[in-house]
């Protein structure tokens, strides 16, 4: 498995301010763990995750991929609102060429939509969406999963019962997890990396990176970059 940015640049435009996702960014993703990846809000967390499934360009450098990358974990724009939840399951399982039967059983069990399954899309409420689209990415065998913000889903059983899941898989693979509570990057994480204007500040220990992130959110930068 290969993922790494190779003098990456991503820039968008806000008003009169431009937001720096990535500048001139070399950057070879850990393999075998989980990375946290923290920031500010607006900092460009899930623009850089978008850039690593492939479905954002950057402005200039290359992004590696090899080995099977996921899509970003909970991602619901790819549902089309008038098949079922069964039908846009069968669909991604054939896509990548997964067991279809395998894929639908496991969703079935795993995301309690009971009945809605065989519904089209555009009926869900935004929870089953993305309950849907959480056990969806774990029914995947993927060698890298991109992870933003998915264990927020549903009421306390539901999360537990989803953050289990994912500790099983990230077991077995690689990881870049995006979330704002750090606890669970704490717990989920081995390392961890920063994303501050546009640069990535990376650390073996997640919690070297939690404690610089606290740093910048009380607007200081960390002491030993000072």
């Amino acid at each position: 498995m290969t993922l790494c940015l190779e003098d990456v640049s991503k820039s968008f435009r806000a008003g009169a301010r431009t937001l720096h996702v990535a500048r001139s960014l070399t950057f070879q993703f850990p393999e075998g763990q989980a990375m946290a990846l923290i920031g500010r809000n607006g900092a460009g967390k899930t623009s850089l995750l978008h850039m690593l499934a492939g479905t954002m360009r950057p402005d200039r450098g290359t992004v590696r991929r090899t080995g099977r990358i996921s899509w970003p974990v909970g991602f619901q724009g790819s549902f089309h609102p008038d098949l079922t939840g069964l039908e846009n399951a069968r669909f991604a399982a054939r896509l990548y060429g997964v067991d279809t039967d395998d894929v639908c059983a496991f969703i079935y069990d795993f995301a309690e939509l009971e009945t809605q399954f065989h519904s089209p899309v555009r009926t869900y409420s935004a929870g089953m969406k993305a309950r849907l689209a959480f056990a969806l990415s774990m029914a995947m065998p993927f060698d890298v999963y991109l992870i933003d913000e998915v264990t927020s889903v549903g009421d306390g059983a539901f999360r537990q019962k989803s953050e289990d899941l994912l500790r099983r898989r990230l077991s077995a693979s690689s990881a870049v997890v995006v979330s704002h509570s750090m606890e669970l990057l704490a717990r989920l994480c081995t390392s961890g990396a920063v994303l501050e204007n546009g640069r990535l500040f990376f650390y073996a220990r997640v919690a070297k990176a939690i404690e610089h992130h606290r740093y910048l959110m009380r607007g200081q930068p960390p002491p030993w970059l000072s």
